[in-house]
């Protein structure tokens, strides 16, 4: 089968957003009290983020070099992450309602950002209008095959138990399915043919309403690969270039075949980068409370990661390699500051690394500017709009990491390729037409010298281009001779070079 994935995502650079906590406009009216602001975040109290104080704030995402917003999701529902989805064809009015996505969508794509969705469709909340349905009717309810229903609800001999007590057990008689049996979580029937229709029509929706993809919450729990493929293909009717990227943790090229996702959020490189940035200086208790990272984020040397980027490169059809959604940190994971055990130069590192390889970097909000956080609700918290709690140096390296992206498309478009490893350190090659890049990292605690390889060529020079090290310290260029160069890089530390021939 063929591969085509949308041509724009190879030059974005997405930032993600969790709504009720990046940025709230007083044009959007607040009904009641809400947690305040500067508070740890909870897992139930809303700030008051909306999709206004996004529009609002535009500006400060298109100086920092965002070219694409991925948006947690938005539709009306009873949770601050509305995750518990109960109409999907409206925009919640904490938010700002369908107005103010119309606002955002207008005014991104005057600046040429593009905007997707989260696209919550193995489960919905308890207040969702079929469900509630049943609720109110039992097993007389129309709708109760839109759900898994226990044959005890459906005989009527029993009534479903949404409400469970508060100190009741997981796995608690419910009724129903739920997601990881929780009971604000029904599960959708979706080999219903009403209820594939109904999600497939959602698809459609905000395509035509304006947006420029989806992404696609616990796909591999929807085990039904037609199901997906009609996704793809209703969605990409309306939008030809939409992009689609699914929400699995693990290698899975069976999902980027050509029938399904354009792309996966790349949690297993993430959890590389920053097995290999942070080193000794991970926090394995912050790692180890985390249902994924405790199974797969441990520490690496230069040529264990070297190897592991080698295998996470080749398992998919370049084209999906290019506009994989590439992300050090997110909603669902302790805060990439935290996992490094707060240690800047390692998120540094990762920054860099992060933009040099092929896929569209995605920055979790607030990432940039060093905030911290441990697992849910922790890495949730809100955006501190007070410039004076800012680690501003941070900020500007990611502005220079963003803006070096931009000026050089080998890094968008360019083959890649591991050039040397040894002890703590690796290097990498971009490759375009004519144009070569290496970056070159040591997240040892020593300096260090690493030789490198740069095929096809015979003499000329690596000129510094870009580097980790907050004092802007640049190294002298460094010789190539007999198409190899020796790199001495500092510790903690990596260089972005550009290759310069000699002239024949």
């Amino acid at each position: 089968m063929t591969v085509e994935t949308p041509g724009w995502v190879r030059d974005a650079v997405f930032y993600q957003i969790f709504p009720d906590r990046f940025a709230s406009s007083p044009r959007v009216p607040k009904p009641g009290a809400l947690e305040p602001w500067d508070a740890p975040p909870s897992n139930h109290g809303f700030k008051g983020g909306d999709l206004l104080g996004v529009a609002e704030h535009l500006d400060y995402l298109d100086e920092l070099g965002v070219t694409a917003l991925y948006l947690t999701p938005i539709f009306q529902s009873a949770s601050n992450h509305r995750y518990h989805t109960y109409d999907y064809f409206h925009v919640d009015p904490l938010l700002g309602g369908d107005g103010a996505l119309r606002e955002l969508l207008d005014l991104a794509h005057e600046r040429g950002m593009r905007v997707i969705l989260d696209g919550v469709f193995n489960h919905t909340g308890r207040g969702f209008w079929p469900f509630h349905h049943i609720l109110e009717n039992g097993a007389a309810s129309p709708y109760r095959d839109w759900f898994h229903l226990d044959p005890d609800v459906l005989s009527g001999r029993r009534d479903p138990l949404p409400y469970p007590p508060r100190d009741a057990p997981r796995g608690t008689w419910l009724g129903y399915q739920a997601w990881w049996s929780l009971p604000a979580l029904p599960k959708l029937n979706t080999s219903h043919a009403d209820v594939r229709e109904y999600l497939l029509s959602v698809g459609e929706h905000w395509l035509r309403f304006g947006i420029d993809g989806w992404r696609l919450d616990v796909p591999s729990e929807i085990d039904d690969p037609p199901f997906w493929a009609a996704f793809r293909q209703r969605c990409r009717a309306v939008r030809p270039d939409a992009y689609l990227v699914g929400e699995i943790w693990e290698t899975a090229p069976e999902w980027v075949a050509g029938d399904r996702f354009d792309a996966l959020m790349n949690y297993p490189l993430a959890e590389a980068i920053l097995g290999y940035v942070g080193g000794s200086r991970l926090d394995m208790a912050a790692v180890n409370g985390h249902h994924e990272y405790r199974r797969h984020l441990r520490p690496l040397d230069g040529p264990a990661f070297a190897r592991r980027l080698v295998e996470l490169l080749g398992v998919y059809d370049p084209d999906v390699v290019a506009v994989q959604l590439n992300l050090i940190g997110s909603h669902d994971a302790p805060r990439a500051q935290t996992v490094l055990g707060g240690d800047t130069a390692a998120l540094r590192m990762a920054t860099l690394l992060q933009c040099m390889l092929p896929g569209a970097p995605c920055i979790y909000y607030g990432d940039e500017i060093g905030l911290t956080g441990g697992n849910d609700p922790g890495c949730r918290g809100a955006f501190p709009w007070d410039p004076a709690r800012w680690d501003g140096d941070l900020r500007a390296f990611v502005r220079s990491v963003l803006a070096f992206r931009a000026a050089e498309p080998a890094l968008r478009h360019g083959a890649t390729s591991a050039i040397g490893s040894a002890g703590a350190a690796m290097a990498i090659e971009r490759r375009l037409d004519g144009a070569r890049l290496v970056l070159a990292l040591n997240p040892g605690d020593g300096a260090t010298e690493l030789d490198v390889a740069l095929e096809g060529l015979g003499s000329g020079r690596l000129e510094p281009a870009l580097s980790t090290e907050s004092s802007g310290a640049m190294p002298d260029p460094i010789a190539i001779v007999d198409g190899r160069a020796r790199v001495a890089i500092p510790s903690r530390s990596a260089i972005a070079l550009r290759v310069a021939v000699d002239a024949a």
